[in-house]
C-alpha cells in the first residue's frame, strides 16, 4: 500500500509539469506547422511560374560538346573520322527531366529556397567527457595507461586484503628500520647522481636526511626506542652531514634545510627539563657552524635564518623562563651570540664580489646590537647606570670597527653603518645616565635638525643619525613613561609635551623629505609622526577625561586632526593628508556606536558638542580638499555621507525605545535616514554632490550601491521579524515596518529603471524585484496569521494549518494572476511563471497540505486551488505564442 501511495503522489506531482510541457510543445508545433505551410505555398508558386514559362532545350556545358579545333592549314573535316581516342559526349536530351525543370529557376525569378539549416549546437558536458575518455584510451602509450590503472587497482586490493588479514602488523623497530634503510639507499643514490642530475640529486639527498630525522623523532617521541641523548646525538650527526653535503656540493638549499632542522631539533626532541645551558650550548655550536660556512660561502639566507632563530628563541626563553638567578649562566651566551653576528656581516661583505662589496646586510648589522642591547637591559632589569656603561662599550666597539674598516678599501657602507651605530650608542648613553624623560624631546628635535641638514648637504650619514636620534627619543620616552598621567593639567604637562615634540619632529622630517622630492621617506616620517600624535592624544584623553565622555572627546580630536590635515592639503596637496582626513571621517562611525554604549545615543551628554565640532570641521575639511585632484578627497566626501545616516539611525532607534514603541516602529525608524538619503541621491543629487560638485558625480553609482546594499540587508533581516505596530493596531501593508519595506522596493524599482543603475543589476531587475515581491507577500501572509490568527512567531508558525492554507490561497492567487495576465497580454515569461507557481502549489498540496485534510482549513486549501485552476482554464486555457509581443510593445 505504501508503494502504491508513493506512485500516486508522484503521478499527481507530475501532472502540472506534464501539462506545462505539453502546452509549450503544442505552441512550438503550431509555429513549425505554420512555417512549413508558408514554405509549401512559396514552392508551389515557383513551380507554377516555371511551368508557364517556355524553356530552351538544356545544353551540356561547352567544355563537353565543343569539337576539338583543327589546325589552320588542315582541310575541312567532312570525311575525316574522329580519332578513336577521343570520346564525344552523348547528345543532350531535348527536354530536361522534371526534376531538373523544377530545380532550375526561370530567368528573372528567384527560386523559393528551404529555410537554412539550424546551426549545430555546442557539445554538452557528457559528450565532452566521453571525448576526453576516448582520447585518453586511444592516444599515447595506451598499454602503460591501462596497465597502471589495473596495477593501482590490484595493489589497492592487495593492501586492503593484507590489512584485513593482519599481515601489516609489524614491530615498530622493523618498520623504522625499513624506512631508515630506504632513506639511506636514497641518500647514497642521490650522492652518486650529483654529477649527472644535480637538481634531482640535491632534492633526493635533502628528502632522505629529512626522513632520517623523522625516523629519529619517531623512535624517541612516539615509540620510546631511543634515549634523549642518543636521539639528540643522531640528530646533530645528521644535521652536520647535511651541512657538509651542502658545502661540498655548493648547495644553498641543503644548507638552509640543515639550519632549519638544526634549530628545530631541540624543540621536537625536548624533554621539558628546561636546561637552558644545554640549549644555548647547542645553539652556540650551530652558530659556530654557520660562522664557518660564512667563512667560505656568502649565503645571506643562511645568516638570516640563524639570526632569526637564535634571537627569536632567545627572546621567547627570556620572556617565559628567565629569572634573575640565571644571569651568570645566561650572560656569556648573550655575548657569544652577539660576537657571532657582529662578525658574520664582515665575513659576508668580504666574500662578496668587488663590484658589490658596498652592499651590507642591514638586518643583521643593525638588528644585532639593538636586540642584544634590549636583552641586556632585560637581564639587568632596567638598571640605568650599568646600561649606560653597556651603551658606551658598544659605542667604543663600533667606533673601533669603523676605524679598522677605514684603513681597508671596499666597504664604505659598512663603515658608515658602524660609525652611525657608534654615534647612536654614545648618544643613548647620555639619557641612560641622566633623566630619560628630560632628554626625549631634545633627541627628537636634534634628529629632525640633522635630517634637514643632511638633506641640505646631500649626505646620508646625518640623515641616518637624525633617524636614530628620533628612535632614541621614542625609546627614552617609553622608558620614562610609567602609565600615569603627567603632573599638571590636561595637555599642559611634561608627558604630553614630550610626546607632542616627538610627533612634531616626525612631521618636520616628513616635510623636509617632501621638499627634497623623496616621497617614500616622507611618508614613513609622516606615519611615524601621526602615530605619536594620535597615541599621545588618546593617552591624554584616557588620563584626564571621564569614562562616559571619552568617546565624545575622541570624536572632537579626530575631527580636529582631519581638519588640520585638510588645511595642509589645501596649501600643499598630498595624498597622505587627504587619507588622514578620510580616516578621521570614517573613525566617526565606530565612535557613534561607542557613544551610544556610553550614554544611550550619540547626542547625549557632551556628544551634541562633539558632533557640532565634527560637522563644522568636517564641512571645512571637504572644502579644503577641493584644492587637489586626488581621489581620496572624493572618498572623504563618500565617507561623509555614510556617517550621518548611521548617527541618525542610532538616534531614531533611541527615540523608539525611549517612547516604548513596538519592534516594527524601531525597525522603521532605524532605516528611515537611509531611505531619505537614497531618495536624495535619486532626485536631489546636487544636494549630495556639494562641496565637490561635478567632480563627485563619478561616485554617484558607488554611493547608491552602498546605500542600497545597506537597506537591502535591512530588508532581508526584517523579513524574520513579526513587526508589531503597538500602540496602533496591526494592519497588513499599513503597519510601519511593511510600509518601510514597500518604500525599499519602490526606491529599488525607481533606481533600477534609471540610467545610473549598474548594468549587471539592470539585466536582473525584473527577476530580482519579482522574487522580492513574492517573498514580501509570503511574509506578509505569515504576519497576518501571527497577528490575526494568534499563532506564536516561532518555528511552529509555518507548520500550522492556518499558515499553510493561507499560503496556498495567496500563492494560488498570484499564480492565477500571472497565468491570466500573461496569456491575455502575450507575455510568455509571465505566463510560465504563473504556471510554475501553480505547479509548486499543487506539489505543496500533495506533500504538505494533505496532512491537514482532517480539518476545514486543509479542505479549503484544496477547494480554493481547484476553483482557481478552473478559473484559469476559462480565462487562459493556452499559453501565449512565442512570437507574440506585449501590448505596449505592439503599440
Amino acid at each position: 500500500m505504501e508503494g502504491i501511495l508513493v506512485l500516486l503522489v508522484l503521478a499527481v506531482l507530475a501532472i502540472p509539469v506534464l501539462l506545462i510541457v505539453a502546452l509549450v510543445s503544442v505552441s512550438g508545433l503550431k509555429q513549425r506547422v505554420r512555417l512549413l505551410e508558408e514554405s509549401q505555398e512559396a514552392l508551389r508558386a515557383a513551380l507554377a511560374a516555371l511551368a508557364s514559362t517556355p524553356r530552351a532545350p538544356m545544353r551540356p556545358p561547352a567544355a563537353e560538346v565543343a569539337p576539338t579545333p583543327a589546325p589552320p592549314s588542315a582541310p575541312a573535316p567532312e570525311t575525316s573520322p574522329a580519332p578513336s581516342s577521343v570520346q564525344r559526349p552523348p547528345p543532350a536530351p531535348a527536354t530536361p527531366p522534371r526534376t531538373m525543370q523544377a530545380a532550375a529557376p526561370a530567368p528573372g525569378r528567384v527560386a523559393a529556397t528551404a529555410p537554412p539549416p539550424s546551426e549545430p549546437q555546442p557539445p554538452g558536458v557528457v559528450e565532452i567527457a566521453a571525448r576526453v575518455v576516448k582520447r585518453w584510451f586511444t592516444t599515447g602509450n595506451v598499454p602503460v595507461k591501462v596497465g597502471m590503472l589495473v596495477l593501482l587497482a590490484g595493489v589497492a586490493s592487495l593492501l586492503k586484503y593484507a590489512s584485513d588479514q593482519g599481515w601489516l602488523t609489524l614491530p615498530p623497530e622493523l618498520r623504522l628500520a625499513g624506512v631508515a634503510a630506504a632513506a639511506l639507499a636514497g641518500l647514497v643514490f642521490g650522492w652518486r647522481q650529483r654529477a649527472q642530475r644535480p637538481a634531482f640529486a640535491l632534492a633526493l639527498q635533502g628528502g632522505a636526511i629529512g626522513i632520517l630525522l623523522l625516523v629519529v623523532f619517531a623512535a624517541f617521541k612516539i615509540f620510546g626506542l631511543l634515549p634523549a641523548v642518543a636521539a639528540f646525538a643522531l640528530s646533530v650527526l645528521l644535521i652536520a652531514g647535511l651541512g657538509v653535503l651542502a658545502v661540498l656540493q655548493d648547495s644553498r638549499t641543503l644548507a638552509v634545510l640543515g639550519v632549519l632542522a638544526g634549530f628545530l631539533a631541540p624543540i621536537w626532541l625536548s624533554t621539558g627539563s628546561g636546561n637552558h645551558v644545554a640549549l644555548f650550548s647547542y645553539y652556540a655550536v650551530l652558530n659556530a657552524a654557520i660562522f664557518g660556512i660564512a667563512w667560505f660561502k656568502s649565503w645571506r639566507v643562511l645568516n638570516l635564518l640563524g639570526f632569526a632563530f637564535t634571537w627569536g628563541i632567545g627572546l621567547l626563553w627570556g620572556v617565559l623562563s628567565y629569572t634573575p638567578d640565571k644571569l651568570s649562566s645566561t650572560q656569556p651566551f648573550l655575548l657569544l651570540f652577539f660576537a657571532f653576528y657582529l662578525l658574520i656581516p664582515i665575513l659576508h661583505a668580504r666574500r662578496r664580489p668587488a663590484s658589490r662589496r658596498d652592499l651590507i646586510d642591514g638586518c643583521i648589522v643593525f638588528g644585532t646590537p639593538l636586540i642584544a642591547f634590549s636583552l641586556q637591559a632585560a637581564l639587568l632589569e632596567g638598571e640605568r647606570l650599568p646600561l649606560a656603561f653597556c651603551a658606551l662599550g658598544l659605542a667604543a666597539l663600533y667606533a673601533a670597527l669603523a676605524w679598522w674598516l677605514r684603513r681597508r678599501e671596499g666597504s664604505p657602507v659598512l663603515l658608515q653603518a658602524y660609525a652611525l651605530l657608534a654615534v647612536g650608542f654614545a648618544t643613548l648613553s647620555v639619557p641612560l645616565a641622566l633623566s630619560a624623560s628630560a632628554t626625549a624631546a631634545v633627541f627628537a628635535l636634534e634628529g629632525a635638525t640633522l635630517v634637514w641638514l643632511g638633506l641640505r648637504q646631500q649626505r646620508a650619514l646625518p640623515q641616518w643619525t637624525g633617524l636614530g636620534l628620533q628612535l632614541a627619543a621614542a625609546v627614552a620616552f617609553a622608558i620614562a613613561f610609567d602609565g600615569s598621567p603627567g603632573a599638571g593639567f590636561a595637555v599642559a604637562n611634561a608627558v604630553f609635551m614630550g610626546g607632542l615634540l616627538i610627533a612634531l619632529a616626525g612631521f618636520a622630517s616628513a616635510w623636509s623629505y617632501r621638499d627634497a622630492g623623496r616621497r617614500e621617506p616622507a611618508l614613513m616620517y609622516y606615519l611615524w609622526g601621526l602615530a605619536w600624535w594620535c597615541g599621545n592624544a588618546l593617552q591624554e584623553i584616557e588620563a584626564f577625561v571621564a569614562i562616559d565622555a571619552r568617546a565624545d572627546a575622541t570624536l572632537a580630536f579626530v575631527a580636529l586632526s582631519g581638519w588640520l590635515a585638510a588645511e595642509l592639503h589645501r596649501l600643499r596637496p598630498a595624498r597622505a593628508l587627504a587619507l588622514t582626513t578620510l580616516a578621521g571621517l570614517l573613525a566617526a562611525i565606530p565612535l557613534a556606536f561607542a557613544q551610544s554604549a556610553a550614554h544611550a545615543h550619540p547626542f547625549a551628554g557632551h556628544g551634541v558638542w562633539a558632533w557640532l565640532v565634527f560637522a563644522v570641521l568636517g564641512v571645512r575639511s571637504l572644502v579644503c580638499l577641493r584644492a587637489g585632484d586626488d581621489r581620496s578627497a572624493d572618498w572623504a566626501q563618500f565617507a561623509w555621507w555614510l556617517v550621518w545616516p548611521v548617527v541618525a539611525s542610532l538616534f531614531c532607534l533611541w527615540l523608539a525605545m525611549h517612547f516604548e514603541l513596538a519592534l516594527g516602529w524601531r525597525l522603521m525608524l532605524a532605516v528611515l535616514p537611509w531611505l531619505a538619503l537614497v531618495a536624495a541621491s535619486i532626485w536631489r543629487w546636487s544636494w549630495l554632490s556639494a562641496p565637490r560638485g561635478a567632480g563627485f558625480d563619478a561616485y554617484r553609482m558607488a554611493l547608491q550601491s552602498v546605500l542600497f546594499a545597506v537597506i537591502a540587508a535591512w530588508w532581508g533581516t526584517t523579513q524574520f521579524a513579526p513587526g508589531g505596530s503597538a500602540p496602533l493596531p496591526w494592519l497588513p501593508l499599513l503597519n510601519p515596518m511593511e510600509l518601510a519595506q514597500l518604500a525599499v522596493l519602490a526606491l529599488a524599482a525607481q533606481w533600477l529603471w534609471r540610467e545610473a543603475a549598474p548594468a549587471a543589476l539592470v539585466r536582473l531587475r525584473v527577476p530580482l524585484l519579482s522574487l522580492a515581491g513574492f517573498v514580501f507577500v509570503t511574509v506578509v501572509t505569515l504576519r497576518a496569521v501571527h497577528h490575526w490568527g494568534g499563532i506564536a512567531w516561532d518555528d511552529g508558525l509555518v507548520s500550522s494549518s492556518l499558515a499553510q492554507t493561507s499560503l496556498t490561497v495567496v500563492w494560488s492567487l498570484l499564480g492565477v494572476v500571472g497565468w491570466i495576465v500573461g496569456s491575455r497580454r502575450g507575455q510568455r515569461m509571465l505566463w510560465l511563471a504563473g504556471a510554475v507557481l501553480m505547479g509548486v502549489v499543487l506539489a505543496k498540496l500533495v506533500l504538505v497540505d494533505r496532512q491537514h485534510l482532517g480539518n476545514l482549513l486543509g479542505i479549503g486549501s484544496f477547494i480554493a486551488y481547484g476553483l482557481l485552476c478552473t478559473l484559469v482554464g476559462y480565462f487562459a486555457p493556452a499559453p501565449p505564442r512565442a512570437d507574440a509581443q506585449p501590448e505596449e510593445d505592439a503599440a
